[in-house]
């Protein structure tokens, strides 16, 4: 049996590198990020000024004084206007909600990076550790292709497809431009360079991107810069993965090293935590047992100090998963920490398998059409009624 030369070989990495790879996965990651973000933002609705805006007992000095050290940056600090305030807050909801329809991705992940970033940073001690992992996986959701699949964008791709013409994005020209003259205006209110350098460097990627598919249509820049932004989204989906991997690991090698869950009873200190128990009587039903709580603890740290060793083993890792899921569903009804838990089980769903997700994508597109069909039926019978019901009105 002849073995394939180096330079095959290379040539075939090269390859399988520059064609993307996990679309669904990005995309799902894409629609939950969003509607967490979204639906974390309405829940705060009514006390938003008390907690990131003039009302705020933590001063925007001081704020100032935190993002300065810790290298950050708010747009909420530019001013300290209440209007300012509220133009951010519903740009950042309506930011989310884009996001989740896949509207524009390649704009919209950027400028819901900006305003994740810039309410986190407002005050960065809210929150119950779901708003860092938000803030992080932001960032590397704007190095994805996340509209691929599942998106407005995917639509609109497959419609000039069909018509065997490049995309005419108008309304993206548009946000490109309205983007780089505020980009342009507001780069001195950056604190540092590198920021402002980051955000000047997406806007001309996406602007060469766009010339490119728009004026050489079929050309070889076309095809290279899809070779570069595809290394670039598995580069970044493969982040991502790595990002829950020490996650998971981290947080199971510091369980092993405490006494308390080495003798199994850490589950039985954390469900007596008052600010941790939404549900009294829940909590106390799972402490009431001692063998539920012993078999709770250890399993808690068996599966998550295993997960990062254990996801090639297909069979096993999906197991892990679907463990890891209700683990985290358990925890955000019993602990009351809703956010953080629907944070990691979106991050959990990235290591889904490609054709489950194609299924459940082909069974909610059956479904999303029969919920379609007889509002279309009912349509077109108040245009065109039956002859013998015409007769009948007019009798």
């Amino acid at each position: 049996m002849n073995r394939p030369a180096p330079l095959d070989r290379l040539t075939r990495l090269i390859t399988f590198a520059a064609r993307p790879h996990a679309s669904y996965q990005a995309a799902l990651f894409r629609i939950g990020l969003g509607g967490i973000a979204a639906a974390f933002l309405l829940r705060e609705w009514p006390h938003r000024r008390l907690l990131w805006g003039d009302r705020s007992p933590w001063s925007a000095e001081m704020a100032a004084r935190v993002i300065e050290e810790d290298h950050r940056f708010s747009v909420l600090l530019w001013s300290g206007g209440h209007w300012w305030f509220e133009l951010v807050y519903h740009g950042a909801i309506v930011a989310s909600v884009l996001l989740m329809l896949g509207w524009r991705t390649r704009a919209t992940s950027v400028v819901f990076l900006v305003a994740v970033l810039s309410i986190e940073s407002r005050n960065i001690y809210l929150g119950d550790a779901g708003d860092n992992a938000m803030r992080v996986m932001a960032l590397y959701l704007a190095f994805t292709r996340c509209g691929a699949v599942w998106s407005l964008d995917a639509r609109r791709r497959a419609r000039a497809r069909r018509q065997g013409k490049p995309v005419d994005d108008r309304a993206g020209v548009a946000m490109w431009q309205a983007l780089g003259v505020l980009l342009l205006w507001v780069s001195d209110g950056f604190p540092h360079t590198a920021w402002a350098a980051v955000l000047w460097a997406f806007w001309a990627a996406y602007g060469v991107r766009y010339a490119a598919h728009r004026w050489a249509w079929g050309h070889r820049a076309r095809d290279l810069l899809d070779a570069v932004t595809a290394m670039l989204h598995n580069c970044a989906m493969l982040v991502i993965a790595v990002q829950v991997c020490l996650i998971y690991g981290t947080a199971g090698w510091y369980k092993i090293q405490g006494a308390l869950w080495q003798e199994g009873s850490g589950l039985h200190y954390a469900l007596h935590l008052d600010y941790f128990m939404p549900w009294p009587a829940l909590a106390g039903l799972l402490v009431h047992s001692m063998l539920v709580v012993f078999s709770l603890s250890y399993g808690t740290v068996i599966v998550q100090a295993a997960f990062p060793f254990l996801l090639g083993y297909r069979r096993l890792k999906n197991v892990l998963l679907a463990a890891m899921m209700l683990e985290h569903l358990a925890i955000g009804v019993v602990l009351g920490i809703p956010f953080l838990s629907a944070m990691m089980i979106v991050s959990d769903a990235i290591f889904l398998p490609t054709s489950f997700l194609v299924l459940v994508g082909a069974h909610c597109s059956r479904l999303a059409r029969r919920v379609r069909r007889p509002a279309q039926v009912n349509q077109s019978v108040r245009k065109h009624p039956p002859s013998g019901i015409g007769h009948a009105a007019r009798g």
